[in-house]
């Protein structure tokens, strides 16, 4: 088992108690966002889809202000916490936080080798798991896990389809140098082998995200919108690729 206390200390300065509980009737004052997990669901989408487009450019160019911006989120993600009307926002943005610090480093510094790309996406798991532990950042948890168990998927298509090879050239090419190499990515999805997996794994990724949508909590929506929104991010880099 991990040490909990430097995480524990960490937890207790940034995050407040109890940021997200069960979905409840809202206060009078709160928002109208807070009697539905709709808008956390495509809060969830956005922030596992839009960003990550920005960021993949962002990061080849300008590691480390990809890095930096990671505290600009996290201020952010705090502020909203701190006020009854955007808390649910800032748990939210809390999760997105981890997984903006964790693509900063990997995409800035280790995208040439993919056998770090787990091991680094996964770095704020104890955070995640202590929060859970304690009820602090609950929604913003559950946000992290899903796009984490989004990617285990992703890498493991890449692993099985045997790809990974096409990872590490794709890292190092030119432009010019781009075009071979993901047809040759291409013909080995394209098998009968590899399009029975990737059915089976868009089928796993539909099941996990769909179903914690029957419960009506904001946590299980964010984690679900994270899960779902996976199969959207790897659409269009799919198209991307065909397209290159």
């Amino acid at each position: 088992m991990f040490p909990t206390e430097p995480y524990t200390n960490v937890i207790e300065a940034v995050v407040p108690a109890d940021s997200a509980l069960p979905l409840v009737a809202p206060s009078p004052k709160a928002s109208w966002h807070l009697s539905s997990p709709w808008p956390i669901f495509l809060g969830a989408v956005f922030l596992v889809s839009v960003p990550v487009l920005f960021q993949a450019s962002l990061v080849r160019w300008q590691p480390e202000l990809s890095l930096a911006l990671t505290a600009a989120w996290l201020g952010l993600a705090l502020w909203l916490c701190q006020r009854e009307h955007t808390r649910l926002w800032g748990d939210l943005l809390v999760g997105f936080t981890w997984t903006w610090f964790a693509g900063s480093i990997y995409w800035g510094w280790m995208r040439w080798e993919p056998l770090w790309h787990l091991p680094i996406e996964a770095i704020a798991l104890p955070l995640a798991v202590i929060c859970l532990m304690r009820r602090q950042a609950v929604v913003g948890s559950w946000f992290y896990l899903g796009s984490l168990f989004g990617t285990v998927v992703t890498d493991l298509y890449f692993y099985l389809c045997d790809v990974i090879p096409a990872w590490r050239q794709v890292m190092s090419a030119s432009p010019d140098e781009l075009h071979p190499i993901f047809q040759g990515a291409l013909a080995r999805v394209s098998t009968p082998w590899g399009f029975a997996l990737g059915m089976a794994l868009v089928g796993i990724l539909i099941f996990v995200g769909y179903m914690p949508l029957h419960l009506q909590r904001h946590y299980t929506w964010a984690f679900g919108g994270a899960v779902l929104s996976t199969l959207l991010v790897d659409g269009l880099f799919l198209i991307a690729a065909i397209a290159a």
